[in-house]
């Protein structure tokens, strides 16, 4: 009996709710999750990552429906997928993959898993990483250390 591998993708960078339902429900569409997190330097759709690559996947490889974590390729995104030869390969909801340029682009490789769009978390505020940014902003200000606690008082 061979083994239904999912593969989700994502930069995952501060990981918040909507990362986890993503990831909780690609895990169910088969018997491995697979995630490739993206490299640094290929975040280019939107502002660097925050936090760094290594950090980003160690908390992903850390998160119960994740049952293998991989950095991506630095030159060429389908080479793990071409390793890990999945039969199902979710997308984020607000993930700008066209899937039928995708599904072309996995068929010149001779790779044909299903092209799964994973829908938006609903149940809460924060699920964006812009968001989070922005909350962080607006509650802490610019510097992020205007709210440090003096611990030298008594």
């Amino acid at each position: 009996m061979s083994i239904r591998r999912v593969v989700a993708t994502g930069t995952f960078d501060l990981l918040h709710p909507g990362h986890i339902y993503y990831l909780e429900v690609s895990r169910k569409l088969g018997d491995e999750l697979w995630v490739i997190v993206a490299r640094d330097t290929n975040v280019k759709h939107k502002p660097r990552p925050i936090i760094p690559e290594e950090q980003r996947l160690a908390m992903i490889a850390s998160l119960r429906p994740v049952d293998h974590a991989i950095l991506g390729d630095k030159t060429d995104m389908f080479l793990p997928i071409e390793e890990i030869h999945p039969a199902v390969i979710t997308i984020g909801f607000n993930q700008l993959f066209d899937e039928e340029k995708l599904r072309s682009q996995l068929a010149a490789r001779n790779l044909t898993p299903a092209i799964v769009r994973i829908g938006k978390y609903a149940d809460s505020e924060l699920c964006s990483s812009r968001r989070v940014v922005q909350e962080i902003v607006s509650k802490r200000g610019h510097d992020g250390d205007n709210e440090t606690p003096d611990h030298t008082q008594k």
